[in-house]
């Protein structure tokens, strides 16, 4: 592509480097966008007349003027004549829109930056990129055209790849920026990421704090009663998986459950369950001595395993494990399990987690909160058990199978029956009496 000559009022003909260097220094100035405003071929077809108004507010109403290589420069309308046809008005014209396209995407890159927007600045910055490759795609077509030529313009050439040298040290420029804010848009997301992170382990911290909180009762009579209930509920629950394991064992539950209450007329064949939870009682609460110790901690937790993680050389933790070899058989738990391993892990001083244990874990933690809740409200609370064969009494008694039936007793029938056997003790907590649960049946 030939040089152009620029016709201008008392100055020589330039060429079309110089008309880039004054276009582009032009557009260094406080406005914000470039039009063209008109092209005619009035006066020569080869004449272009090329009109750019720049204002602060995008108007056309106010022209400003500006220096290059210490010159004033217009933006009035200019002659361009070209000496040959290699450089054609569309050439021209798209080189100036290209310049002007890539003013208005680094423009509306930096707007995009206040307020802070990352979608637009991603979409600012695929415009300039889009553009800054149309302006090199037109560096290249310019280098091959140069190659044709016969005759080559130095001068032309040198102002050429200055300008050349300047777009792409601006384009690496460009592209470093884009690769510090995209790292500093990288950093903002993992920090964000560590905020919400630390604002919900917060959060759970605050719940926890409120379930604590909330869970501070004051230890009374009918506190202890609730306990009491739930305690006798828990062995229930515990008898469950043990009955079932030695159903899958291979276990003779009848000989069982003799060899556990011999003798025992049974009404319903499946009331020889509560022989069990009566085995289950008497081995938790063998060797109770009540005293006075803080419950508050282990009732804070809903799951008592979740205590004993938290804190397993506690007093709590040692009653698990010394009330689960007490009660769990070695034979029982090799004909459970296959093997020992269970019981070698909490001889260790451990606990294991597994279903089993943790489900022991909860009816041993009613069996210590009885414990220690009936002397902290009378240092005098005392337990009792019911002898096998006695003479039924609803004073001090109540029969599970009506507990598990759900049917209230009546007292002049029940004074004809016969203790079978215990199945949870009962207490005395100052004036008040918290019968013992037995199975009876009809005396002859």
């Amino acid at each position: 592509m030939e040089c152009a000559t620029i016709t201008r009022p008392s100055k020589p003909p330039s060429n079309i480097s110089e008309i880039v260097c004054k276009f582009a220094k032009v557009c260094r100035i406080r406005s914000i966008g470039v039009f063209y405003s008109e092209i005619s071929n009035h006066h020569n077809p080869n004449n272009i007349n090329v009109s750019m108004t720049m204002s602060e507010d995008g108007s056309d109403n106010k022209v400003e003027e500006t220096e290059c290589g210490g010159v004033k420069v217009h933006p009035q309308p200019i002659e361009v004549r070209c000496k040959s046809n290699e450089c054609g008005d569309m050439e021209i014209m798209k080189l100036f829109e290209i310049v002007s396209k890539l003013k208005l995407a680094y423009v509306q890159l930096q707007e995009a930056h206040i307020p802070y927007d990352p979608e637009k600045i991603k979409a600012a910055d695929e415009l300039v990129v889009a553009e800054l490759e149309a302006l090199c795609k037109t560096k290249r077509m310019y280098k091959e055209k140069q190659l044709t030529k016969v005759k080559f313009d130095s001068s032309c050439s040198d102002v050429l790849k200055a300008e050349i040298e300047v777009n792409e040290k601006i384009l690496q420029k460009l592209k470093s920026q884009v690769e510090v804010k995209e790292s500093e848009i990288f950093h903002l997301q993992q920090e964000l990421q560590d905020l919400h992170l630390r604002n919900a382990i917060m959060a759970d911290k605050i719940t926890q704090q409120s379930l604590e909180t909330n869970n501070v009762r004051v230890l009374d009579v009918k506190m202890f009663e609730d306990s009491f209930k739930a305690a006798s509920k828990s062995i229930h629950e515990f008898a469950k998986p043990v009955i079932s394991l030695m159903k899958a064992s291979g276990w003779n539950l009848d000989l069982a459950a003799t060899s556990i209450e011999a003798a025992v007329a049974y009404s319903k064949r499946c009331h020889k369950k509560y022989a069990f939870e009566a085995y289950i009682a008497r081995r938790m609460f063998h060797g109770m001595s009540l005293h006075s110790y803080n419950v508050h901690d282990i009732m804070k937790f809903d799951d008592p395993f979740v205590y004993l993680v938290h804190k397993p050389d506690s007093d709590f933790a040692k009653f698990c494990r010394k009330k689960y070899l007490l009660v769990v058989h070695p034979m029982m738990e090799a004909s459970f399990f296959g093997n020992l391993d269970q019981r070698v892990f909490v001889s260790s001083g451990k606990n294991p987690r597994t279903p089993f244990y943790q489900i022991f874990v909860k009816m041993a933690k009613w069996i210590w909160i009885l414990q220690g809740i009936a002397s902290s409200i009378d240092p005098k609370a005392k337990i009792f058990v019911v002898n096998k064969g006695c003479e039924f009494s609803n004073v001090c008694m109540e029969s599970v199978e009506e507990l598990s039936e759900g049917t209230a007793g009546n007292g002049e029938e029940q004074t004809s029956c016969k203790v079978e056997f215990m199945v949870m003790p009962g207490f005395r907590i100052g004036d008040t009496l918290v019968k013992s649960q037995v199975y009876i049946s009809r005396m002859n």
